[in-house]
């Protein structure tokens, strides 16, 4: 199930490493602003070009053995921000979520998206493909998670959550165990899915085998019998706080019903119907959302 859109300084905490990747770097964004005569709209032009400026830095968190590759996109303004970490779906990487992740920094918030560790082919952080299940998935996102509470640059109040397809279960499993601490979660077209959808494929566990290669990525035996006797709507819910979900009406990989039944299991969830898209949306569905994610986030962060 994969999402097709979607220095050296060591601080060591007592469960996590933050490792300095690369030198950090500067991006902006083309962008043609218009001469303005009036000195109020020059000001006004200036305020729009400052917004597109970010920067973009290679941060990696230690999980245990494994080293986590992430970029986080940060907004040129100083001072703590709120944070939103992005989790990407099967077979992905962070690069899936490079739109979404400028969009937010420019509007005020430190944006982090991330490979899980044996979560893809192309991924740039360490492990397996073979050792990466969805609960390991899960433990990365514990990882990250807890790390930024320590970031000096970061509101640690309000760290919000992100996920989509295969990432969007873990991500909700995730929101379970911090549950007091995660301020928001999002997910796109969760799936839900998968332990249902594996049952049915390996009914006998017995008879499920060593190695499966499945939509271009080798999984070992443990991502099958770790959800084996696992129900998803058993294990979430107990999350309390503002859900957005988005899913598509034309899914063809995660039906929009285990979102639908999801939204019956959260307090306190929306559910906003994507009509016309698939599983991983088409750009104009992108950006409609993005927007309405922004438009979440932004009910939901507290004024500093």
């Amino acid at each position: 199930m994969r999402k097709k859109l979607f220095l050296g300084i060591i601080m060591v905490s007592t469960t996590m490493l933050l490792f300095a990747c690369k030198a950090n770097h500067s991006e902006e964004e083309d962008k043609t602003a218009s001469k303005q005569t009036d000195h109020n709209e020059k000001n006004e032009t200036k305020k729009d070009i400052k917004k597109d400026v970010i920067n973009v830095e290679e941060l990696c968190i230690q999980n245990g053995e494994n080293t986590i590759y992430g970029k986080l996109y940060v907004p040129v303004e100083e001072g703590k921000h709120p944070v939103i970490i992005l989790s990407h779906g099967y077979n992905g990487t962070n690069n899936d979520f490079v739109n979404e992740c400028k969009y937010y920094a420019q509007n005020g918030y430190l944006a982090y998206a991330f490979d899980f560790c044996g979560g893809s082919g192309g991924s740039k952080s360490t492990g397996k493909t073979t050792d990466m299940t969805i609960f390991t998935e899960k433990s990365d996102v514990l990882a990250i998670f807890d790390y930024f509470q320590t970031m000096e640059n970061v509101d640690t109040e309000q760290i919000f959550l992100f996920g989509g397809s295969q990432g969007g279960l873990v991500t909700a499993l995730a929101a379970e165990e911090r549950a007091e601490k995660v301020k928001g979660m999002i997910l796109y077209f969760p799936a839900f899915s998968i332990p249902d959808d594996w049952r049915k494929n390996y009914p006998d566990i017995e008879k499920i085998p060593e190695t499966v290669d499945f939509w271009g990525l080798k999984l070992g035996r443990n991502f099958f019998t770790d959800i084996h006797d696992f129900y998803t709507f058993d294990n979430i819910g107990s999350y309390n706080k503002d859900v957005l979900i988005l899913h598509g009406d034309r899914d063809e990989i995660v039906p929009l019903s285990y979102s639908v039944e999801a939204q019956k299991k959260y307090p306190h969830a929306e559910l906003i119907t994507m009509n016309g898209e698939g599983h991983g949306f088409s750009p104009t569905g992108a950006n409609m959302a993005k927007e309405k994610v922004l438009e979440y986030l932004q009910k939901h962060t507290d004024s500093n």
